[in-house]
Parts: structure tokens; sequence; C-alpha cells
């Protein structure tokens, strides 16, 4: 550095540390720093202006206006004397200036004379950079000129510090990605381990269950279904922890048999309560007998918060009370209580006691055992529910829990032989395809679809399975997602894009994670059924593929729920629907294309407007933005290029919509 022949600041490594810092330099041109750029040269009015940035050897720099951005040596810079400064430094003419006199772009070259440079300074008081004016001829600028430079700078800085912060939390955001994506992972394989011997368990004694039985064996058999019911629940929330913290939990709503669910609960609870404890089940005798819910969070709410009573209680009385509190002409009003004599909690913990990995006692973890999940569940099961858990409880005394919840009536109509009427057997005659590794879940496939009165072959994997499918016919492919050769994802791939085949595949997987399920419709599958499967919802869902209706309103990605549910469900209605879509929007697409090539302004505005009532319907949010911006520019009469990006988009969208809904129609 001894033979340097520009001033050199004190601090002069820490400052190029600090430049460094930013990433800025030999950047791509951003539209912000040309804008201030722009900024400089109006303010000061002057032809020439630039936002730089010094190193050791170079002035680099980010945005010009009036000369071609690149880089000069520093030695020929007039900004190497700005960085020495703390302030501004206004040159009126630099021929008078004894530092400049000499350079070659005062009086040639350049032939600069005026000049005004402020430096740009880091929040740790480093000179990193310089913003410029420059005119070739004498002037000066007055105190609101220098002001204003003075803010852009403080600009400059700004963007520079939002740039490392984004760049930051895109790192951080990545590590999260990664996180997650490992979580996902260990989730869906555990899942898949646990799930696949349960399934089994369940589907064999769901079997057994429609075997001649006598009566103890039937309530033994409807113990095991119970608990394998609940404990099934109980693994798709701990595994299934991406589901619960994105609040994508969902609540069924079907028909069961309220005060029949209540006493399989009781009755499963009763064989771990003591000879020391009384255990009551209080039902009030204007509770209904059926209510449209779902049972089976109903089931885990209720195991859980009396389990945990049978765990801190050990003399005295557990009683679950349920009554109905109200009744409205489409809904029931019911209360829920778990009240015992236990251990209870103290007060200072109530306030904690439903969060994530909270017990009342660190010494209770060690006495009772636990994770900690349990009531954090409970509470999110019965707020989803629209409810709200309460407690009150005394230290040595014991704790109530309860809940308040609404049920809509069911229909007159339905009986406790509900899931027997779906059941029967079909007539229609179906052969079907099982791809599928694991044995026990084979055999117990094969027990139901024959009980279906339907034929099963099964492949052990998705390379028999493509196979089997090229020298058979079948009307349905039952597709496992995880198998060794081939998996079912890369089998439904081969099968759609290289057979060519529109045959309906369901996916049948121990998998429970959430986007599984879309992730599965997105390769082409037509349907879904997590395992372990109960009989009923899998006959509903290959009656559902095989006719052609859309899941929950979902075809392909596009919502159909307004559709139907504006129609009542009615098939025509939205068919016909459908068809005027898939007829309409092309050529307005076409028609708005058009308009945009002329800059018509007053058609666009008119296309634009009138596409957007009908992109609603089928719930295109997304592709309905870019349509307001584009009515937006019209509107102002200015098109750029995001105007034509929206544009693209919206073209692209709208392609692949009709596109799908002429397949759905078909």
């Amino acid at each position: 550095m001894s033979d340097t022949k520009y001033p050199i600041p004190d601090n002069e490594q820490d400052r190029l540390k600090a430049l460094r810092r930013y990433n800025i330099l030999d950047t791509l041109p951003e539209e912000e720093f040309d804008d201030i750029a722009k900024l400089v040269a109006y303010i000061c009015d002057v032809p020439v202006a630039h936002v730089s940035f010094m190193d050791e050897h170079r002035q680099w720099f980010k945005a010009t206006v009036g000369f071609e951005p690149g880089d000069v040596e520093r030695t020929t810079t007039f900004c190497q004397y700005t960085i020495m400064q703390s302030n501004i430094w206004v040159i009126p003419d630099a021929t008078k200036e004894p530092k400049l006199v000499d350079n070659p772009n005062v009086n040639g070259g350049f032939d600069v004379k005026f000049y005004a440079g402020i430096p740009l300074t880091s929040p740790d008081g480093y000179n990193i950079g310089t913003i410029c004016a420059i005119d070739h001829i004498t002037k000066d600028i007055n105190e609101d000129q220098r002001n204003a430079l003075s803010i852009l700078a403080k600009h400059v800085i700004s963007q520079l510090e939002l740039r490392m912060k984004n760049v930051e939390l895109d790192r951080q955001k990545e590590i999260a990605e990664l996180a997650i994506y490992a979580k996902d992972s260990f989730l869906a394989n555990m899942s898949h381990e646990i799930r696949t011997p349960l399934n089994a368990i369940i589907g064999f004694t769901d079997l057994l269950s429609q075997s001649e039985l006598n009566t103890t064996q039937k309530d033994y058999i409807g113990n095991v279904q119970t608990a394998g019911e609940n404990l099934m629940i109980i693994i798709n929330d701990i595994l299934d922890l991406s589901k619960i913290e994105s609040g994508n939990l969902i609540i069924e709503k079907h028909p069961f048999n309220l005060k029949k669910a209540l006493k399989h609960t009781y009755d499963l609870l009763k064989v771990k309560v003591s000879e020391d404890i009384e255990f009551n089940l209080f039902l009030d005798a204007d509770l209904p007998e059926v209510v449209i819910g779902d049972k089976g969070r109903i089931n885990q709410i209720l195991t859980n918060l009396a389990g945990n009573a049978i765990k801190f209680t050990e003399e005295g009385d557990i009683t679950i009370s349920v009554k109905k509190t109200e009744e409205t002409d489409k809904n029931y009003t019911l209360r829920f209580s778990i009240k015992d004599t236990g251990i209870g909690i103290s007060e200072d913990k109530l306030n904690t006691i439903f969060d994530r990995f909270t017990q009342a006692e660190e010494s209770t973890t060690r006495r009772f055992g636990g994770t900690g999940l349990g009531l954090n569940i409970v509470k999110q099961l019965i707020e989803l529910q629209k409810g709200e858990i309460q407690v009150k409880s005394k230290l040595g005394r014991g704790s109530e829990f309860y809940f308040t919840l609404n049920f809509a009536k069911a229909d007159p109509s339905y009986t406790s032989s509900y899931e027997e009427a779906i059941l029967q057997k079909s007539s229609k005659e179906l052969h079907i395809l099982l791809c599928e590794d694991n044995v026990l879940n084979q055999k117990l496939a094969k027990s139901v679809i024959q009980e279906f009165g339907f034929s099963l072959d099964i492949a052990n994997n998705g390379e028999e399975g493509i196979e089997m499918l090229l020298k058979n016919n079948y009307d349905l492919i039952l597709m496992d997602l995880q198998m060794p050769v081939k998996d079912g994802y890369s089998t439904t791939e081969y099968i759609r894009c290289e057979l060519k085949s529109d045959i309906p595949i369901i996916a049948m997987t121990a998998h429970s994670l959430v986007g599984e399920q879309q992730k599965c419709y997105d390769i082409g599958m037509n349907g879904y059924v997590p395992k372990p499967f109960k009989q009923p919802e899998l006959l509903a869902e290959i009656n559902r593929v095989l006719d052609g209706k859309p899941k929950d309103g979902n075809f392909k990605g596009i919502d159909l729920s307004y559709l139907l549910e504006m129609s009542c469900e009615d098939q025509n209605f939205v068919n016909e629907m459908i068809a005027i879509f898939i007829n309409k929007v092309p050529n307005e697409v076409a028609l708005l294309e058009k308009a945009l090539g002329n800059k018509d302004y007053d058609s666009v505005k008119r296309i634009a407007h009138n596409m957007k009532s009908s992109l609603p319907i089928f719930k295109l949010d997304s592709l309905n933005e870019d349509l307001a911006e584009i009515e937006n520019n019209a509107i102002n009469s200015e098109f750029n290029n995001n105007t034509f990006k929206h544009f693209i988009t919206l073209k692209e969208g709208l392609t692949d919509t009709v596109s799908k809904l002429s397949t759905y129609l078909n």
C-alpha cells in the first residue's frame, strides 16, 4: 500500500469489509438504483449522474445517467476524495480545485467542470461508495438540492440493508424448508411403518366382526375395533404434525349414533380404571340418539381427557357427563364434562396447561409419563369445531374439563345400520388390479373386495402391475404408494404418460402428510383412500371414481364446490355451466390478446371486466387478480411489461382450466 497514489481512509480494511458485506459489486443493473441516478440528475439539473462503489483498486458504477456503466481506476476518480468526507463535497468549478486541477477528466477527457458527491455511509460508519452529479459547465446547487442528495444517499444504504436482510431471510427460509422436508420425510416413513401393521389389525377385525360371533365375542371385537380406531386417530395427530401446525386438520361431518359412541368410549376406558375409583357415565335423558359430526374426533377428545383423569386419579371418582343445553330447528348444543378427584392443577399452571409439550408439573412427566401434546391437540380439535375448552381445578382436590359443541340434526331416516346399508353388495361387476407389496394388506384387500362382489388381481409392485395391465382388462387400479422396484407415483406416471391409459387409479396409502393427496391428483390419480381404510369409505371412493364425480368439489385442482353448492349438486346444471365456460373463455382470451396488442384501452377494459364475472364461479382467484391488474392498467391507459406478464399467466392458466374442464365433461 506504500506506493498508492490516492488518499486512503484510516479504516480502509474495515471499510472494504463493510462494502463486501453487501455483495453489490459486479451485480446486474437494478431498477431501484437506476431510478436513484435519474433522480440525482433531475434534482441537480445535470447531464451526468451515478451511484457507485469504491473497492481497493477501482470505482464501480451500479447505476449511471449520461454514460455507460463499468468501472475506472480509483486513482483517476473524483470520488476517491468524496469517501474521505463526512458530508457532501461540492466543487462549482473543478479547474479551481487544487485536488482536481491536474485530473485528466477536468481539462480533457470527460471535461468535468461541476461536481457534487456525497458518501454512501453504512450504519456502522464506513463510506463504501458515492452518489454524484456532474456537469460540463460551472454551477452550484442550493441547500434543498444538497438535502435531497443526502436523503437519496440514505435511501441507497437502506436498499443495500434490505437486500442483505432479504438474502439472509432467503438463506434461513432454505434452511427451514430443508428441515421441514427432513421432518416430513421422517414422518412419512414413520407413518407408513406404523400404519401398515395397524391397517391389517383394524381391517381383519372389521372382517371378523361380520362373521358369526356370540354376544361376548362381539363385545370383545367391538372394543378392539374402537381401540384400534382411536389409536389410529392418535397416531394420525402425532405423526401428522405438519397437518396440525398448518391448520389443515379437517373435521368430518357424518351422521353417527352419539349414545353408542359415548358408551363405546366409556367401555374402552373402564377396563383401565382401578377398583378404588368409581367411574361413571351420565347421559342426559334428552340427549339425541343420532347427530351429524365427527365421531372419531369426539372419541379422541373424550379418550384423551378421561384418560388423563384415570392417570392422575388414585381414589375417589371420575365422571363423564353429557347433557343437551339447547336445541334449534337444525342443531343441538351439548355440554361435555370430565370431572375427577385426582391430583388437581395449581392455579398458576392453569393458563399454560393447553400449551404444547406442557404438563402441570415437571414431576408429572417423571411419575405419570406423557408427551404433553394431548391437551394441546384436544384444544385444537374443539376449536376446529367452533367450541372452547375450559378447566376448573384445585390442587389436591381434582379437576373438571368441560366444553360445549354444536351438532347438526341427522336425517330421521338414518338408522344404526347406516354402515351396513353402504356395504350392501354392489350390482356392478368390476375387475380390479391391486398394486400392493404387503402380504397382510393384500389378503385384507382381497377379502374386502370379494365382499363387495368384485374380482381382484394382485401385483407385488408397480413393475408387475404394468405387465398385468398390458395383458388384462381392468376397470380400476388400487395403488399403494410405497412399493419396491417401482413405487405408486412412478407407476402412475408410466401408465398416464407412456401407456396413455386413462384407467381410474385410486391411491391407497399409509402416508398421511399434508399435500400427499394433492400430489396424487397432480400426477394423474383419480381418488385417494388413506390406510387403514374403512369398508364404506373404500366402496364409496370406488363408486365415486367410476361415476366420474369430483371429490369434495375438486377436479384436477379446479374447485367446483361453488357450482355444486349453488346448483344443489344438480349435475346437469354443472355440466351446462362448464360447457358455457369452455365455449366462451377461449374466444374472450383471443379478443383480449388482440386488444392488448393494439393498445385498445377501452376494449381491454370492457373484455377484462366481463371476464371477471366468470372466473370466480370456478374459484380461479389468482387468475382473477391477473385480470384485475390488466383492467386497472387499461383504466389508467398505460400498458407495461407487467401488464403482458399478467396476460401470459392468465392465458396459460385459462388454457389449462379449459383443458381440464373439457376432460371433466368427456
